[in-house]
């Protein structure tokens, strides 16, 4: 909404329906910390195996799915639905279509979550990464996305604003694009109705194809273009300036939907999938560069006129960074795609870095910067305190480089050690020598998550403090330094 200057109030439970908005916040915080618990825990297990205490239920095989289920769909998910629900209303000047099915989204989703982390650990998987839920899970998943998708439109379609804010075209195809994808991907035959294991209908390569169109594009759309929704409402917001260029973000949306889909097939290389599919899918990927650095530049030019914000305010700075990474991980994506560098750095721990400096330094940093703006709003009072945003913000920065530096050194030194041949063509590493070599590393990336862990658990705590001190139902309008999110959006 653009900025009236005036002091009144407003009654906000009655315009729009932020208590949604903020189960999903507080949802979003309490998974951020158990997920990137279990992420310190495993990290440490792999420096120091000793730490399973051979208990089958710590061990790295159950809990490495109930991190990235917590963190991709526990904290992720529940920043993307919270801050969703808030932008389709403020940019359509309308109330969300149906709280009652708002709700289901909250209840449903919480609960696959937590489902889906006791099965894991209980030992039940599809062996499908980031789709280890089975087939129940995926179902009560399936009847909460629908809801989903038939709030989110019907919200759009009550809209007393004639334009669509672009924000919300990136957030309508995270919803389209993972609703296919789901369904694709999960395509399965129960054993029977009272047996939570089922066999997928696809086999050999065709099954892997799928799982990787299915993984490939979870990062593009949940992990990409979700968030992308989010950077372009709340870095102007939190700018206090317009997008740089509305065309380019319109340019970004429409190539990113039509490139993402074709590249899954990059993470295949070298395996027996047809050699044109994966010659077709490195050539998508290389063609991502320049979408993903436009949405880029588009976001940091924002700031135009404005980088002094950058010296005194922590939440741009969050945002800032988070742009940084993402134009990092995205020139980095489509170098790993080409087979040449694919054939050393696949199967390493390169991979593991290039994915955090997305999870982290992209996901994680436009998350918070965009909840440290959305908090005030939502309990009508500032912050418990800047200091330790700022705080926070060095935390998390020290602990992401700490940690992808660390697989990057480690990544690349596994792939030439793997590829190492002696005089008379035999390998001249064995496999336990380069886990030894890479010891060293593994501890340095526990400290790097150690790092971060502790800047969210901060966040934790101002966040509930600023709710303690905070109100509900009355807002304040004509924050200052808010303006126009575009010349044809409020």
């Amino acid at each position: 909404m653009a900025a009236t200057g005036t002091a009144a109030a407003v009654n906000v439970n009655e315009q729009y329906n932020y208590d949604i908005v903020r189960k999903f916040t507080i949802m979003t915080l309490v998974w951020g910390a158990i997920g990137m618990f279990v992420g310190v825990y495993i990290a440490s297990e792999l420096a120091w195996p000793w730490l399973n205490f051979d208990n089958p239920y710590i061990t790295f095989g159950r809990l490495r799915p109930v991190h990235t289920g917590a963190v991709i769909f526990g904290f992720g998910g529940s920043a993307l639905f919270a801050t969703s629900y808030y932008v389709v209303q403020r940019t359509s000047q309308a109330r969300l279509f149906s709280d009652g099915l708002a709700n289901f989204t909250f209840w449903g989703w919480q609960a696959a979550i937590v489902f889906a982390a006791l099965g894991n650990v209980l030992g039940h998987s599809q062996g499908r990464e980031y789709a280890e839920m089975e087939w129940p899970i995926d179902l009560l998943i399936l009847f909460v996305w629908v809801a989903y998708l038939t709030v989110f439109v019907g919200t759009l379609m009550k809209r007393k604003q004639p334009h669509i804010y672009v924000a919300n075209w990136f957030y309508l195809a995270f919803i389209l694009a993972t609703a296919l994808l789901h369904v694709f991907n999960n395509l399965a035959v129960p054993i029977d109705l009272f047996s939570m294991k089922s066999y997928s209908l696809f086999s050999g390569v065709q099954d892997a194809m799928t799982q990787w169109w299915y993984g490939h594009n979870a990062v593009g759309f949940f992990l990409t273009a979700a968030f992308l929704g989010m950077m372009y409402y709340f870095v102007p917001k939190q700018a206090g300036r317009p997008v740089y260029s509305y065309r380019l973000s319109v340019i970004h949306f429409w190539a990113i939907i039509f490139l993402y889909m074709w590249a899954g097939s990059h993470h295949l290389h070298w395996t027996a999938i047809p050699d044109w599919t994966s010659t077709l899918a490195a050539t998508f990927s290389i063609m991502l560069l320049l979408p993903s650095w436009g949405g880029m530049i588009n976001g940091i030019l924002t700031l135009s006129g404005a980088w002094d914000k950058l010296r005194t305010d922590p939440i741009m700075r969050f945002l800032i960074v988070a742009l940084s990474f993402y134009g990092m991980s995205t020139f980095e994506g489509p170098m790993m795609s080409l087979k040449d560098v694919n054939a050393l750095s696949h199967y390493t721990d390169w991979t593991v870095g290039h994915v955090h400096s997305g999870a982290l330094g992209w996901v994680a940093m436009v998350s918070f910067g965009s909840l440290y703006h959305l908090v005030p709003r939502l309990w009508n009072t500032p912050m418990h305190s800047i200091k330790l945003i700022n705080v926070h913000f060095w935390l998390a920065t020290i602990g992401i480089l700490l940690y992808i530096t660390a697989m990057w050194i480690s990544g690349i030194m596994q792939g030439l050690m793997w590829r190492a041949f002696d005089d008379f063509g035999n390998l001249q590493y064995s496999f336990v020598e380069s886990v030894a070599a890479a010891h060293p590393f593994y501890i340095m990336r526990a400290v790097g998550g150690a790092f971060f862990l502790s800047g969210m658990l901060l966040m934790c705590y101002n966040v509930f403090k600023t709710i303690r001190k905070g109100s509900v139902g009355v807002e304040a309008v004509g924050i200052e330094g808010e303006g126009k999110l575009s010349p044809n959006a409020a």
